[in-house]
């Protein structure tokens, strides 16, 4: 073996131990990270507003009449399939799931909702039709290609559900938020809550700090709201008080 091909192999050695460190560290901080993540409890946690707990993450239902409008879809098909049904709620009767981002945790049960619309903001779609990577070579993916794209401030309805669209970019390019009812507003990871106030979002796993800031101001001052809720800490049955802050 010549003295080249041993510098070759040395350096590629190198590489991939300096490779695997790296991914050795990240995997301890995501770690570190997903433990201070306080999520809700399987449970209807406001009149017709269900939580459902997958680990780490909440996704949400809020009901009309016998059919269901979600809000993200979870991390684990399997979790969130036996934690409907710990609820009693038939997956095939939820007619459209409105996703905050295209994060492996917030649609990883996309696929049990096979009767649902699946709606996220145009701003997103790069991040699953390989524009755009999530972490180096890595890109997000969705179980559907039949979803629709919505625009900022653009309002649809579902059944009897009136829903209105924020683009809330930061977290991922195409972070949106969601008022549902004119009263609840659902912003998955575009922000966090802290003492009960909105709180930026987790610094590790956002992509645009200085963004997500300056989306914050979309969702002050909204007339109407009562209630906040989160994808990682919590809800907020007191949106003034929660939105009585600054993230600058």
């Amino acid at each position: 073996m010549n003295k080249t091909v041993k510098r070759i192999l040395i350096g590629l050695g190198a590489l991939i131990v300096l490779m695997a460190l790296a991914m050795g560290g990240f995997m301890l901080k995501m770690k570190s990270e997903l433990k201070q993540m306080h999520v809700i409890e399987t449970r209807e946690v406001i009149h017709s507003v269900y939580t459902i707990k997958d680990s780490f993450v909440n996704m949400f239902l809020i009901k009309d009449g016998d059919k269901y409008v979600a809000i993200d879809a979870g991390n684990d098909v399997k979790v969130i399939a036996a934690e409907l049904k710990s609820l009693g709620i038939d997956p095939e009767k939820v007619k459209a799931v409105l996703l905050t981002h295209s994060d492996g945790d917030h649609v990883g049960a996309l696929k049990l909702f096979k009767n649902a619309n699946v709606y996220l903001s145009r701003d997103e779609e790069q991040m699953i039709n390989g524009t755009q990577s999530k972490l180096l070579f890595f890109h997000n993916n969705l179980d559907r290609t039949d979803y629709s794209l919505l625009n900022d401030q653009q309002a649809i309805r579902v059944g009897n559900i009136r829903i209105k669209a924020i683009m809330t970019p930061g977290h991922t390019p195409g972070s949106m938020s969601y008022i549902v009812n004119d009263s609840c507003l659902f912003v998955g990871d575009a922000f966090g809550l802290k003492s009960g106030k909105v709180a930026r979002p987790n610094k590790f796993f956002s992509g645009d700090m200085n963004t997500a800031i300056q989306s914050f101001k979309k969702i002050v001052n909204i007339p109407g709201l009562k209630y906040v809720f989160t994808a990682h800490s919590g809800y907020s049955k007191d949106y003034k008080y929660a939105v009585n802050t600054s993230l600058e």
